[in-house]
């Protein structure tokens, strides 16, 4: 019986600690997760809005498109208000798509542009037209 006496205190205190511990990471985990809260943007998002918070990440990844003799290729995602939502990077890609990340900084509304030209093969021609993708981002 003295043995198992023993045993008890050192689990309970075991016990104690886990459950302290359990307590605690929640709030780290919440934290983290809350820190890599990311919004992706693709082509198929053309014309919605979408809101996130402050200190989010907007990242869009726009694809060329093929259509026949024609590559459609895009500009660089940028926006219309940095104050609300500031670039941070953005490149156009070998295949004709482009990327861009943004940071959503403050609370307000900002869209996020880009324009797809026109490249035919050769032989073809394109129409005279740019075509415009647009999100806008509510950041609340």
């Amino acid at each position: 019986m003295k043995s198992s006496t023993y045993r008890a205190v050192p689990l309970a205190a075991g016990l104690a600690l886990a459950a302290f511990a359990v307590a605690a990471v929640p709030a780290t985990a919440q934290a983290e997760a809350r820190a890599a809260r990311k919004a992706v943007l693709t082509n198929a998002d053309d014309g919605r809005t979408v809101t996130v918070a402050p200190g989010d990440t907007v990242e869009v990844k726009l694809t060329s498109v093929r259509e026949g003799h024609v590559r459609w290729t895009w500009s660089v995602p940028d926006t219309d208000n940095a104050a609300v939502l500031r670039k941070t990077a953005g490149s156009p890609l070998p295949d004709g798509g482009a990327r861009a990340d943004l940071s959503a900084d403050s609370v307000g509304t900002a869209t996020v542009n880009a324009g797809a030209s026109c490249v035919p093969d050769p032989g073809y021609a394109c129409p005279a037209v740019i075509r415009q993708w647009k999100v806008t981002v509510e950041v609340k």
